[in-house]
């Protein structure tokens, strides 16, 4: 939802309110259920998103056959259809296939019946619907829902809860595509990054802290917002199965980028213990950010951040950074561009040319062409 305000016409302003992550159209929920509403009143989701393990799925590619042979199928039902249908209405009044008489103009066409307009149609014959609504599933009734569970084999499905439409600054807490990358990379690169001591910054939902959890030792998940770290701490709940078999820890902690010391305040629920601060720096090794690079001003704290933590580690460190170019058009420019890519290219650049007596960093890009362990598009903007 865009507003344009118009205090001057020679230069007008956009003000966006609503933002949308599509990753939930790709992979839907299992359940399709609300869960709950988190403490500022936005309706949190359940989802389930499967892991993709068998040679055969690798790169998506059973699902995408799936789905081409589904689509085949109904267009083959919806051709014969079509021909009963061409037979079945020459006659005005004759009954279809379906035993429901059709309708037809005066040229001779199909009339389509359509959705009353007003509630005294709903009582009109025939033009009745089952009202579907929403189930809310609360908490302590997940059992209710027990056969489903069992269908999900335990390694193979993630289960995130989340919303859906936020404001700008609650998108930490959809599920956005850059993650699913993150993912990818980190499952195909599991033996390179096993047991290793790992920091996510702006970690939102926590979905590539959990994958990455599969692997590693130790994950710190870091963000900040306490409703946001709460939903976060939630997940990891939810897949503590899938960290079983490998002993790896997530730790939910706030982090802000805007600060430039650790949260350490004892009344603070996510807050560090010097020893935990110690640990970071004694063994962290892996760094990693996925879609946080659509604001400027976030866009240098982070590197702020990034250089702060980096500078006091007793290690070197890799870190990983995923994110999506997205265009826009803009009245600046009469153009499409990639304004918050631009930016973060060029923090980059300078982050890479820093003369530094004691850092040095080193920037290389990765191919996009390994393995693809879970259901999303990657298209080229990844």
């Amino acid at each position: 939802v865009v507003d344009l305000a118009e205090k001057e016409m020679d230069n007008p302003t956009f003000r966006s309110d609503t933002v949308l992550s599509d990753v939930h159209l790709h992979c839907p929920s299992k359940r399709h259920l609300m869960v709950r509403l988190n403490a500022v009143g936005q309706p949190v989701f359940l989802s389930y998103f499967q892991l993709l393990w068998s040679t055969e799925d690798l790169a998506s590619g059973k699902h995408m056959r799936e789905i081409t042979t589904g689509r085949e199928h109904q267009c083959r039902s919806g051709d014969e259809l079509c021909d009963k249908d061409r037979s079945n209405i020459k006659k005005e009044g004759e009954l279809n296939s379906e035993g429901v008489e059709a309708l037809l103009d005066d040229d001779g066409d199909l009339e389509v019946v359509r959705r009353p307009r007003s509630a005294s149609d709903l009582q009109a014959k025939d033009l009745l619907r089952d009202i579907v609504c929403p189930v809310i599933l609360m908490k302590g009734e997940e059992d209710a829902f027990e056969d489903e569970e069992q269908e999900c084999t335990c390694r193979d499905v993630v289960k995130i809860e989340h919303t859906m439409a936020t404001p700008l600054e609650d998108v930490g807490k959809q599920v956005w595509r850059a993650a699913f990358l993150l993912a990818d990379y980190i499952l195909f690169k599991r033996d390179t990054l096993r047991c290793c001591s790992v920091l996510e910054l702006g970690g939102g939902t926590g979905i590539t802290s959990i994958i990455m959890g599969t692997v590693a030792k130790r994950v710190y998940c870091t963000d900040v917002g306490e409703d946001l770290l709460a939903m976060c701490e939630q997940n990891v709940t939810l897949n503590k199965h899938l960290m079983e078999s490998g002993g790896g820890e997530i730790k939910v902690k706030e982090l802000d980028w805007l600060k430039d010391e650790f949260c350490t305040d004892p009344e603070a629920p996510y807050s560090w213990s010097e020893a935990e601060i110690a640990d970071l720096l004694d063994h962290c090794s892996v760094i990693m950010a996925a879609d946080v690079f659509y604001d400027d001003d976030l866009t240098d704290a982070l590197f702020r951040t990034l250089y702060r933590i980096t500078h006091n580690l007793r290690n070197s460190c890799t870190v990983y950074l995923a994110l999506e170019k997205r265009l826009n058009f803009t009245l600046r420019h009469m153009d499409v561009t990639c304004e918050a890519y631009s930016h973060f290219r060029n923090t980059l650049n300078d982050l890479e040319n820093l003369e530094d007596g004691k850092m040095k960093y080193t920037v290389e890009p990765i191919k996009l062409d390994f393995c693809q362990f879970l259901v999303y598009e990657r298209i080229e903007q990844l």
